[in-house]
Parts: C-alpha cells; sequence; structure tokens
C-alpha cells in the first residue's frame, strides 16, 4: 500500500500534475500503460485545467473509482448507483482530511483571482507554498484503503 503512496507522491514531484500522479500510480492495476493513465488524466490537474476547481487529486480519486466500480451498459441504474455512492463516500473521506474538495479553497486562493492557464514552475517555493503533495498522498492513501476493505484487488503493492 505504502509503494502506491510514495509512487504518486514521486510523480507529482517529477513534474505531473495532481490528477496524473494519483492516477499513474494505480494504473497498472486496471491494465493501463503509464502513458495512457497520463494522458488519460492530463486534464484534471489545477482543479480541472488549472481553473481551480475539483481538486485534481480527487478528480483521480474518482477516476480510479470508475475504473474499479463504474458500469458498463448505459440501462445500468443500480451499477451506476453503486459507482456515485462510491464516488460520494470517497469524495466526503477526502473533504474530511483536507477540508474541502476545491483547489481554490485548498489553495487558499480568491474565487475572483484570474487563474492562467500557463502552469507555474515546479521549485522549492512552488512546493512550500502549495498543498498539493500532501492532497496528492491523501487520495493515494484513501484510495488504498478503499481497495483493502473492499475490492478484489486487496493486493495494492
Amino acid at each position: 500500500m505504502e509503494k502506491r503512496i510514495e509512487k504518486a507522491v514521486e510523480l507529482f514531484k517529477e513534474g505531473y500534475n495532481c490528477s496524473q500522479s494519483v492516477v499513474a500510480a494505480f494504473a497498472d492495476m486496471y491494465g493501463f500503460t503509464n502513458e495512457q493513465a497520463l494522458k488519460m488524466s492530463a486534464s484534471f490537474g489545477g482543479g480541472i485545467g488549472r481553473m481551480r476547481q475539483t481538486c485534481g487529486a480527487a478528480c483521480g480519486l474518482f477516476m480510479l473509482a470508475g475504473l474499479e466500480t463504474g458500469c458498463t451498459e448505459g440501462k445500468d441504474r443500480e451499477g451506476k448507483e453503486n459507482n456515485y455512492k462510491v464516488v460520494q463516500a470517497l469524495a466526503e473521506e477526502f473533504r474530511k482530511r483536507n477540508g474541502s474538495l476545491i483547489c481554490a479553497e485548498l489553495l487558499g486562493l480568491s474565487k475572483t483571482a484570474p487563474t492562467p492557464a500557463t502552469p507555474e514552475a515546479r521549485t522549492a517555493e512552488y512546493y512550500k507554498k502549495r498543498p498539493c503533495v500532501k492532497m496528492v498522498e491523501e487520495a493515494a492513501r484513501i484510495w488504498c484503503e478503499y481497495l483493502s476493505t473492499n475490492s478484489e484487488k486487496k493486493s495494492v503493492d
């Protein structure tokens, strides 16, 4: 379990966004290559496209929930309901641990502050002022905990 969490944190520190870091740390469990995981989760960093909406780490967590519990039949209402329940429980746990699901709130930014599309350089100063590493770590930890109690994929090493 700790290896997956550490991998997510390492990916973030290598420059990947919050969502990419969380999804790529578990991608192999769902048959995805690292490249596929990084591409499918790329748009969710910075609170979805750096718009500071839902935290990218939380979005990555929800993408994993879809891979684990998402339905594949359009008329499968029970499957959709089950997946939505899982996502809502994960969201509540993320909110409980971090105080919010909203990127701007987690970063302490004004809701009216403009957010340019250009990502900030990853410097020592960046890591000091951003709680993103913690968000990535918590999202990965929440997913490991979910898997250890709710999945057939009990081994997440």
